[in-house]
């Protein structure tokens, strides 16, 4: 697993906004803008940073968040959360400890297509093995950001 210096993890803080300017990055950390530039992108080639727009969800009344809890009839979590990742509207699969082996987040859209009835049949039902799944439809959020994928 690779590490993260202090300088990195300085950089990534000021991403927040990933708009920012690698000049104004390098004037708060009194760095040098080539030296923001070339370890944004060092950690962006190493698959550590990825800077993307993120939505609130509750402004696209079309869009329906749905995070469900999976239990598997196998022991192979990684294989399995991959497989959850590249199914249609799949935002995130993430292995976890406790009552589900995964955590599935997954971005709905009527006007794509692609309903939580039809999520279930045409895209869940090509997962072999699994045992349980048990939604919960996001109503409301605070501080929750998403990206667009469908």
């Amino acid at each position: 697993m690779k590490k993260i210096d202090e300088t990195n993890k300085a950089i990534i803080r000021q991403l927040t906004d990933g708009r920012k300017a690698y000049s104004a990055i390098a004037e708060e950390l009194s760095i040098t803008e080539n030296t923001v530039r070339a370890r944004v992108n060092k950690l962006i080639d190493e698959g550590i940073l990825h800077i993307s727009g993120l939505i609130n969800p509750e402004f696209l009344p079309e869009v329906q968040v749905v995070v469900m809890g999976v239990k598997l009839k196998t022991l192979d979590l990684g294989r399995k959360a991959q497989e959850f990742s590249h199914l249609r509207g799949v935002v995130s699969a993430v292995v976890v400890t406790g009552r589900y082996d995964l955590i599935v987040q997954v971005l709905l859209s009527d006007d794509e297509n692609l309903s939580l009835l039809d999520f279930f049949k045409k895209e869940l039902a090509r997962v072999p093995e699994i045992l349980e799944v048990e939604t919960f439809v996001v109503y409301q959020s605070h501080n929750y950001r998403i990206p667009y994928i469908l």
